[in-house]
């Protein structure tokens, strides 16, 4: 018998080899001249596009190096091998990070709408033209986008530019703030169950400025609670981790809110009508899914906390990188042109998990979800259902005080509860990794509610 020459593991990188000599040989051929320096860039990305994977990972220009020194694959969780076609049979369902890879195949699908080519001279300064640090034609589709969308009033407002989310939220407490540091620390709340970050990046700066003082609504009813003391509350809605859509709970004239906007789109909740706060923060990430790319923005009415924010980014990273400024305007071009088609597709999807999810644990006497009135979405113009990013699980039964515990035991992880200052009966699990993440979840949840005892039969 002969031996094969070949080892699979070689497969990749020998794949990538012909493809690259392949396209670059055509280009030779035809009309290199109109392409001049982008057709070997091009012929790159299209060569490790082309490495397929087996469906569960994937290769890029920047990733894994095989042994010939070419990309191979990265595998999704569960996977492995050379071609990540191994599934590994007892690994650890990840429900944890809100990685928005859920729309993956919405942007296969549209590979040439999305693509980008970048020269190597692009926007090597600070600033664009007038010493601006945002590119205008960019600001001008978040305000289209959002009139098509129909989820936030941007006329008469202000644009600010973020790495994300994370750096809109820090910036925009910071412009909130008094500047006199000699007054007693700004108190800084959200409703139980609150997103992490806003506690997290209050104490991890230790700023003079703040002082994070936990439920909005316990602060709201304390009895030191002085008129003359100031205070900012984040406001998450739809919220991160139920999905639900919040409202500002403490009132008085020395309190501002910052509305975090994320999941404001409509295919994880209808959208009743279009945002009208002072200060509202939206993200790439959970509207695209590029969470990578660290692009958010704000849409301010005040000019005076549009300016504070504005210097606060200029000394923070002096704005956002002219790169990821490019790639999301050619995202959001791509989106805009499409129509309704991301919010279709990543809807569908939202849609047929949360049935799965919830066929699921209807059967269970041991957890249960958060439930949802159906809502008038104003952009699909009839009733919705939420479809979040989040299930947030409860353990029903007393004994389950640790539920974090009692799905680890179960090979899932999720998050806990006492992260989103809730009772750790609660855990999150997200909804929004890849299908490969979501099936695994779903089978390992089956498993566990079918080993219940008096659990129901379908």
């Amino acid at each position: 018998m002969v031996k094969n020459q070949f080892s699979s593991k070689y497969v990749p990188c020998l794949v990538f080899s012909i493809l690259l000599n392949l396209l670059l040989t055509v280009n030779i051929y035809v009309g290199t001249s109109r392409l001049s320096w982008s057709s070997t860039a091009a012929a790159e990305a299209e060569a490790v596009a082309e490495i397929g994977c087996s469906g569960h990972g994937r290769a890029y220009l920047d990733g894994l190096l095989g042994e010939e020194n070419e990309p191979v694959c990265e595998c999704n969780t569960c996977y492995t091998g050379p071609d990540c076609s191994q599934f590994i049979p007892h690994c650890t369902a990840n429900a944890d990070s809100g990685d928005p890879l859920f729309l993956e195949p919405f942007w296969l699908q549209h590979s040439t709408s999305s693509a980008l080519v970048v020269s190597g001279w692009h926007r090597m300064s600070y600033s664009f033209t007038h010493n601006t640090l945002i590119s205008q034609q960019l600001e001008s589709l978040i305000r289209k986008l959002h009139a098509f969308v129909g989820n936030a009033l941007t006329r008469n407002r202000y644009i600010v530019f973020g790495a994300g989310s994370t750096q809109i939220l820090n910036a925009a407490a910071y412009a909130l703030s008094p500047v006199n540091t000699s007054q007693s620390p700004t108190r800084v709340v959200a409703s139980v169950p609150y997103y992490s970050l806003y506690k997290d990046q209050v104490e991890y700066f230790n700023s003079e400025r703040f002082k994070f003082d936990g439920d909005a609504y316990t602060w709201r009813n304390r009895s030191d609670a002085r008129p003359s003391t100031n205070v900012i509350e984040f406001v998450t809605s739809p919220n991160n981790p139920d999905g639900q859509l919040n409202r500002a709970i403490v009132d008085g004239t020395n309190v501002k809110t910052i509305f975090d906007r994320a999941y404001y789109w409509p295919h994880f909740t209808p959208i009743p009508a279009p945002a009208d706060e002072d200060l509202m923060v939206f993200t790439l990430s959970k509207l695209t899914g590029h969470a990578g790319s660290r692009f958010g923005w704000a849409v301010v009415k005040d000019e005076s906390v549009f300016n504070r924010m504005v210097t606060h980014m200029q000394l923070n990273s002096i704005g956002v990188s002219r790169d990821t400024q490019l790639r999301a305007f050619k995202l959001l071009k791509a989106v805009l042109e499409e129509g309704t088609g991301i919010f279709d597709f990543a809807y569908r999807t939202m849609k047929t998990r949360w049935e799965r999810l919830a066929a699921t644990l209807l059967l269970s006497n041991r957890f249960s979800l958060q439930k949802f009135n159906p809502q008038y979405c104003h952009f699909y113009n009839e009733i919705r259902d939420f479809s979040p990013a989040y299930a947030w699980v409860k353990c029903e039964r007393e004994e389950d005080k640790d539920c974090y515990a009692v799905l680890k035991a179960a090979n899932i992880i999720g998050r806990r509860g006492n992260v989103f200052g809730s009772e750790d009966r609660y855990v999150r699990l997200s909804l929004v990794r890849s299908q490969d993440d979501f099936d695994i979840l779903i089978h390992r949840l089956q498993k566990e509610v079918s080993e219940e005892d008096g659990a129901r039969i379908m």
